[in-house]
């Protein structure tokens, strides 16, 4: 039989550093070593956390660009589908055209009438130009002519008032004469005659000069009826810019039936993926409708809710780490690119109000901006509304 090893006895006494040290000694350098180990823990802790700002109050943020109808009518035709990615200029949605078609065809017919008379109305503001100025200074020169007749009849007048003053004293002087018998019977009847005569002639010629005068004031009349012609130019030219102005009004409005025309095919005003789409084939739209709309995937951004107390370090420019949750917290890089001008509470749809007294204080958030550095998300699985994680570097 083999020999037994005997136990070791419990009393048995320690051997290496153990039987060096005793019992309260272990105890105080495993004391001193894991408070050693807590320090140099706590200030790699310190030197980590010192320099980082995190929130889990974030989620990826972008643009969602609605697409609208601009024109009413049915829809013939939807060409896109949800989750569908479409570029920039695409026809989305056609809407008949048949309606608009028709109001061009006639905003184009009421153009050409316009200009049609547009046309006339240039043409005739040279004629009547030309009309006014003639018969303007036909009339002047009658006006002209009835004066000088005036004049002349004026002169035979006076002439013919001066022979009959005459005529009238001679038959005076011959009439004590005749009376003495010193002139014959013949030399007085020759005398009296020629007096009557010389009275005729002066009514003549009196009635010659208020015809004259007559025709002096209806020359008058004439060239002023005559200078109205500049007024008639001035109303047709004023009938013609009248005209230009609607032919201005008839374009305008072919270019907007043209327009609205263009506008029964929906287009994307933007590149990026269709979502919420609302609209099927045969349904009738309304102007300003919500059909459909676009969210570009190549320019999103973070939006972080910082508390208040955070931002003091927090600056345009730092370096960002950003874990993603859907993803399980695959990380990508970005920098804060702005502050919000005031805190998250203050756009709500109900500020808080705290006029009544009752204050208590809340920590507020203000929202941060962080953009992500060029070619992050090359393949697009960064969607608007993800939780993230982002950690802002301050130093």
């Amino acid at each position: 039989m083999s020999e037994s090893v005997p136990a070791a006895r419990e009393d048995a006494p320690p051997t290496g550093l153990r039987a060096r040290l005793p019992k309260s000694r272990r105890a105080r350098w495993t004391l001193v070593l894991a408070v050693l180990a807590a320090a140099l823990a706590g200030v790699w802790a310190w030197r980590h956390f010192a320099v980082r700002e995190s929130t889990d109050d974030a989620q990826i943020d972008g643009h969602v660009n609605p697409v609208a109808a601009r024109v009413g009518g049915t829809v013939l035709a939807v060409l896109v589908s949800d989750n569908q990615y479409v570029e920039r200029g695409t026809v989305v949605v056609r809407i008949d055209p048949r309606d608009y078609e028709v109001a061009l065809a006639r905003a184009q017919a009421d153009l050409a009438e316009n200009e049609a008379s547009a046309h006339a109305a240039r043409t005739t503001v040279p004629l009547t130009t030309t009309t006014a100025t003639s018969q303007e200074t036909a009339a002047d020169s009658d006006l002209a002519g009835a004066q000088a007749r005036l004049a002349a009849a004026q002169a035979e007048l006076r002439e013919a008032q001066a022979r009959e003053r005459q005529t009238t004293q001679d038959l005076e002087r011959f009439r004590p004469l005749l009376a003495k018998d010193e002139i014959s019977k013949q030399q007085f009847d020759l005398a009296a005659t020629a007096a009557d005569s010389a009275r005729a002639a002066r009514e003549a010629a009196e009635a010659a000069a208020r015809s004259a005068e007559k025709a002096v004031e209806a020359a008058r009349a004439r060239l002023t009826q005559a200078r109205t012609g500049r007024e008639q130019v001035d109303i047709v030219a004023a009938r013609a810019a009248s005209a230009a102005a609607k032919v201005e009004m008839a374009r305008a409005a072919v270019e907007q039936a043209r327009l609205n025309l263009s506008y029964t095919e929906v287009k994307a005003p933007v590149s990026g993926v269709v979502s919420r789409r609302t609209v099927e084939a045969g349904q009738v739209v309304q102007p300003g409708q919500s059909l459909l709309a676009l969210v570009p995937l190549d320019d999103i951004w973070v939006t972080a809710n910082f508390k208040e107390s955070q931002l003091r370090s927090i600056r345009p420019g730092q370096r960002v780490e950003i874990a993603v949750d859907a993803y399980g917290g695959r990380t990508y890089r970005g920098r804060v690119d702005s502050v919000a001008a005031a805190t998250g509470a203050r756009f709500s749809l109900l500020p808080p109000e705290n006029a009544t007294g009752n204050y208590v204080k809340v920590v507020q958030r203000v929202p941060v901006k962080i953009l992500l550095e060029q070619g992050q998300d090359k393949d697009h699985l960064l969607r608007p509304g993800m939780s993230v994680v982002p950690t802002v570097m301050t130093r």
